[in-house]
């Protein structure tokens, strides 16, 4: 078999593994007070309601009281963090969301944590943040996540943050109109970021076209740059003629007059490609569990609100990204990215896979550095408190992918 055939035969298991049109919306919940309700209730009643609730995922308790159906906070549920000054990383891109809804609605607080945010410009540098200490938590590219752990990081997956959402642009000199396809590389030079998805997503279409990477006019030279603004900035070299652009950098280049090459949400081999993840080091997460359940129930009430309240979502993302908030509904509302807290394993196995066929790295058992039980004891927790059809789809999702 020859590498075009297993190249497709690989992503097109990908399009089957991962489902990002199992997210679906639903109505916001209400919040009520724990102790007022027990107060109301005496204890036999509240007792037996709690067994219906808890024991019976078909009955329905306290419906117009869900965060206390099983009747015990999150924290004594779960246990208090073990520290709850907690420091994440994350790059400019709207793809990062979660953490900044979760911030700026009070999800964090809520989880009794004081979280705070800092913006990096690459991978290496939040890895390197992750190691040193400085960073409990940090949202980085799937592609550069596996290619540093299979270098010897000891880095884990404990969650996701977005799907798709990056493409190419190149100067409208090149081409009249959006979408044409890589075809319309040939013969450029095109700015891109070394151990990225961006990068691996571009070799995989160039091998199904069958264009050769290097220079000529049947070929694609492929530049590269440390960090996706370093390669968007290098479009106002003249002899860089496109470049890489994950969310908000394709519709600042629209803006500016550049034209999409492609967007990786409507190219079929590209099809729901897990983008960010959320990873820590492997160590921390052991040590601190009960801290990184609190982070990760905060974005999954994030995402909740991603989906019930666009208006605000928008807001709360520009006081991170600033660009304009039309930029922002369209980056995050406009088709191109699915952003959602579901670690998406099988998803990302499937990609380990294809940059391991395209040569980006080798081999490597995974397994230690994928931590899905963080996020299920999670949004277990949340489905206790509340049921509606925006937190049962994620846990159709994680059932169907995990």
């Amino acid at each position: 078999m020859n590498n075009k055939v297993r190249i497709i035969s690989i992503l097109a298991a990908a399009s089957l593994l991962t489902g990002c049109g199992a997210f679906n919306s639903g109505s916001q919940a209400t919040e009520t007070n724990t102790e007022a309700k027990t107060a109301a209730k005496p204890e036999a009643s509240v007792a037996a309601d709690t067994t219906d609730c808890c024991g019976d995922k078909e009955k329905e308790c306290f419906k117009e009281e869900p965060k206390d159906c099983c009747g015990d906070s999150a924290e004594a549920v779960l246990g208090k963090p073990e520290k709850t000054d907690v420091n994440i990383g994350y790059l400019n891109s709207t793809a990062h969301l979660l953490a900044f809804v979760a911030a700026e609605e009070g999800y964090f607080k809520d989880e009794g944590l004081n979280v705070t945010l800092t913006q990096f410009s690459s991978a290496a540098e939040l890895v390197n943040g992750l190691e040193s200490d400085k960073l409990d938590a940090a949202f980085i590219g799937s592609v550069p996540t596996l290619t540093f752990q299979s270098q010897g990081h000891d880095i884990s997956i404990f969650g996701g943050a977005m799907t798709n959402g990056h493409g190419y642009v190149i100067k409208s000199e090149f081409a009249d109109k959006d979408e044409l396809g890589v075809e319309v590389l040939k013969g450029r030079n095109v700015a891109s970021v070394k151990n990225s998805v961006q990068d691996a997503e571009l070799q995989i279409l160039l091998k199904n076209a069958n264009i050769e990477i290097g220079e000529g006019d049947d070929k694609v030279n492929i530049v590269y740059f440390d960090s996706q603004k370093d390669a968007y900035a290098a479009l106002l070299n003249k002899n860089i003629d496109a470049a890489s652009a994950y969310s908000p950098y394709t519709s600042l280049a629209k803006s500016q007059g550049y034209k999409v090459v492609y967007y990786c949400a409507h190219e079929k081999a590209l099809e729901n490609q897990p983008c960010c993840r959320q990873v820590a080091k492997t160590a921390a997460i052991k040590d601190n569990p009960n801290t990184f359940t609190a982070v990760e129930r905060a974005f999954i009430k994030a995402y909740h609100f991603t989906q019930t309240d666009h208006d605000k979502t928008i807001k709360d993302v520009k006081k991170y990204i600033d660009i304009d908030e039309d930029f922002i509904d369209t980056e995050v509302y406009g088709g191109f990215s699915v952003s959602s807290p579901d670690p998406d394993k099988q998803g990302t196995l499937t990609l380990k896979d294809t940059i391991i066929e395209l040569g980006y790295t080798e081999d490597f058992d995974i397994e230690p550095h994928y931590n899905t039980d963080i996020y299920k004891k999670a949004l277990d927790s949340i489905l206790a408190e509340n049921n509606d059809d925006i937190y049962k789809s994620l846990k159709e999702h994680f059932d169907d992918y995990e």
